[in-house]
């Protein structure tokens, strides 16, 4: 089970310090998780400019040029942000079990370790 999901909100805990031009400090929603690279897509964090080659559209507009995408950051060099605190935290799991259906099941939830709220 991973630990950071699509949808979880983020915080940059290494890098640059954003005085510097970097994106430490920065929080950010993930847009996409990459397992089998263990990245992470976060909105408006690691942004670099993308060189697009100019082409027409079928219109008869103009495409293509600079523009600035997102690059996938290591998901070590983020952390959930505590939804009590706002700050950087870690996350564990407890179990619980769930009745449906008149069938147990035990399910795994995820936690943070600060404030112990669900994520």
């Amino acid at each position: 089970m991973a630990k950071i999901k699509k949808g979880d909100l983020v915080q940059v805990i290494t890098g640059a310090k954003a005085d510097r031009g970097g994106d430490r400090g920065k929080q950010g929603k993930v847009l996409k998780v990459y397992t089998d690279t263990n990245r992470v897509l976060v909105e408006g964090i690691n942004t670099v400019k993308k060189h697009t080659k100019v082409g027409q559209s079928s219109k008869g507009s103009k495409t293509g040029g600079i523009e600035t995408v997102e690059a996938p950051i290591h998901v070590s060099n983020v952390a959930v942000v505590d939804p009590e605190t706002k700050k950087p935290t870690r996350v564990g799991y407890r179990q619980e079990i769930v009745e449906k259906d008149g069938r147990e099941r035990t399910v795994r939830i995820r936690v943070a370790k600060g404030s112990g709220k669900d994520l």
